[in-house]
């Protein structure tokens, strides 16, 4: 975009403005993204905008410039600038800076030679002649200086050429990045964080952040390499651009803020920041209270830590509905147990929540838990009133918690008192737990083992009819059951052509395994009214048992075995109440 507001400002009618002040411009855009490895657009205006103006020097200049840095199309640069080198003489290209260089170390050079004799007697002084010769070895020399530059990009350019090919996106968009665009980043920064030009590193984690501007991860990763870096006025700038800009309504920077400015030394900043977490961007944010609680106890400010809880429980007392005052009580009694070492209090502070809170299987947990921690006696009698109240169904109370949650809950408690309780207190929960769940455990299991039972009885009656179609009063359907049985899947996918045969070869005739089928057989598919032959009447009469079977068969592969084929007068007759029906033509 800064490409294109240039162009505007420098086509007609906007010829008026100084080159100085043109120039100006440009590097003032070059300074934000001239080592960026697509700013290529914006160093093609200013070349385009030299020329117009045929100031080689300064063109010359820019090329130098460009092929220090690995940016894109840097091949087409370095072409470009062989080329201005080859079509104009020295003198023009180099800057007014480069020539008084030279010129004083070519006089250095005269000085030092000046008086001197070759041993053959000859004056150093025909060097003057040469003149032509050194402006030529100096322009060979210009060049080579600038090529080196440009090999040394060129191999950095290889090893990023795979990152910056995966950036789809370089600016910014509200909808979310890809998770592999994410990591070409992570994967990226890593890379020039290993090296040692700091610049690279602050251009690179600026790029990242336009696109990224929405992921807190980029900017905290931002402020810690500065400030392993030691750059503390880059990570604090870094750290109020997040918190007040890009990233400002997300609680986990202003949490990374808080302890960034209490390591720095910023109490008054951390307790901001916790604050503005709970208060405004999410009301009641528990991990945030619990820190800034923790952060007060730790800085020795023990009345201040106890007062972020009892504030926040205050406050959430009066509310009719109160999402999180059952763990913020348990936060707060844990606090009291295992920070301020105050038994009684943290009990005090558990005594009527159940009166005042909705009961929750993690609350009931943490309450557990928090009492097997404390000293004895334990209150056993106050957590099975808990306990109760939650897993048994109460008319009263329509939202119940699922049963998963009720019985786990349970056997949380049953362990509990099995290591605190009493054997009377052990019976009575057992027994609440057993007329409970175990009951409907066993009701499910039981339907469990009638569906497998149902399954088996069905596995059964149809072994059972294979088994009586095998008998020998069946002998051709069991026959047929057993080929079923044998024949791999895929079978049918394309109809057998049956060889014309007599009754009498086929009475006993073996078939040849290396049977194939000829070329019209396999030419089945296309002949639509093909009808397959049909064995006498009398020779094969259909069997009464393969009026159980559906219409077709399911697709199977016919395999190339030995088998007799069976005689036609192995299969019974049918019944006279039972219709003759073709073989072929039925199941094909």
């Amino acid at each position: 975009m800064l490409c294109y507001g240039l162009r505007w400002f420098f086509s007609p009618p906007f010829q008026g403005p100084s080159m100085i002040v043109s120039g100006r411009l440009f590097e003032r855009g070059l300074a934000y993204v001239g080592t960026d490895y697509l700013s290529y657009p914006l160093w093609d205006e200013y070349i385009r905008y030299e020329e117009s103006h045929q100031a080689w020097s300064n063109l010359a200049l820019i090329y130098t410039r460009i092929l220090e840095h690995p940016i894109q199309q840097l091949d087409r640069y370095y072409n470009c600038f062989k080329d201005l080198a080859a079509s104009h003489p020295l003198s023009e290209i180099l800057t007014p800076e480069e020539a008084t260089m030279l010129s004083a170390s070519v006089e250095a050079d005269t000085k030092g030679v000046e008086g001197e004799v070759r041993p053959d007697g000859l004056d150093q002084s025909s060097k003057l002649v040469s003149a032509g010769l050194t402006e030529a070895e100096e322009l060979e020399k210009y060049i080579a200086i600038r090529e080196e530059m440009y090999k040394k990009a060129k191999e950095f350019d290889s090893k990023i050429v795979d990152f910056e090919t995966a950036i789809r996106r370089p600016y910014f968009h509200v909808r979310p990045l890809d998770d592999p665009e994410l990591d070409n980043w992570h994967n990226y920064l890593d890379f020039i964080e290993r090296g040692d030009d700091f610049n690279k590193v602050v251009k690179l984690y600026e790029r990242c952040l336009i696109a990224c501007a929405s992921y807190p991860e980029y900017w905290i990763r931002y402020v810690l390499c500065m400030e392993a870096s030691g750059s503390m006025e880059l990570a604090n700038n870094a750290l109020a651009r997040a918190t007040q800009v890009f990233v400002k309504r997300q609680p986990e920077i202003h949490l990374f803020a808080a302890r960034f400015k209490e390591y720095s030394g910023d109490i008054a900043g951390a307790r901001a920041e916790y604050q503005v977490v709970y208060t405004e961007i999410s009301p009641c944010y528990l991990e945030a209270i619990v820190k800034h609680a923790n952060m007060e106890y730790r800085l020795g400010f023990k009345e201040a830590a106890a007062a972020v809880y009892e504030e926040i429980i205050a406050a959430e007392q009066a509310k009719e509905h109160s999402q999180i005052l059952p763990m913020l009580l348990v936060q707060y009694s844990r606090f009291l147990f295992l920070v301020a070492g105050n038994a009684e209090k943290a009990r005090e502070v558990l005594a009527g929540a159940h009166e005042n809170v909705q009961l929750s299987k993690h609350f009931l947990e943490a309450v557990i838990h928090l009492e097997s921690i404390q000293p004895s006696p334990k209150r056993v009698e106050y957590l099975d009133s808990l306990v109760e109240k939650y897993i048994v169904p109460n008319p009263e109370s329509p939202s119940l918690a699922i049963t998963s949650d009720r019985e786990e809950l349970s056997s949380i408690y049953l362990e509990f008192l099995d290591l605190f309780g009493d054997a009377q207190s052990i019976k009575k929960a057992e027994n609440r737990h057993s007329m409970l769940f175990l009951r409907q455990k066993g009701l499910s299991v039981s339907k469990k083992h009638h569906a497998d039972d149902f399954l088996s009885s069905d596995r059964a009656k149809i072994a059972k009819t294979y088994a009586n179609a095998s008998s020998p009063g069946h002998s051709g359907a069991g026959a047929y059951l057993n080929a079923q049985t044998q024949w791999p899947a895929g079978y049918g996918q394309k109809a057998q052509a049956w060889p014309q045969t007599s009754q009498a070869q086929a009475q006993g005739q073996q078939w040849n395994p290396a049977y194939a089928p000829q070329a019209g057989y396999s030419a089945y598919g296309g002949y639509p009214n093909y009808s397959h032959p049909q064995m006498p009447a009398a020779a094969a009469p259909q069997g009464a048992a393969y009026g159980a079977y559906p219409s077709t068969y399911p697709a199977q592969i016919y395999p190339q075995q030995n088998y007799a084929q069976p005689a036609a007068a192995a299969f019974p007759q049918p019944p006279a109440s039972v219709p003759q029906q073709p073989y072929y033509g039925t199941y094909y």
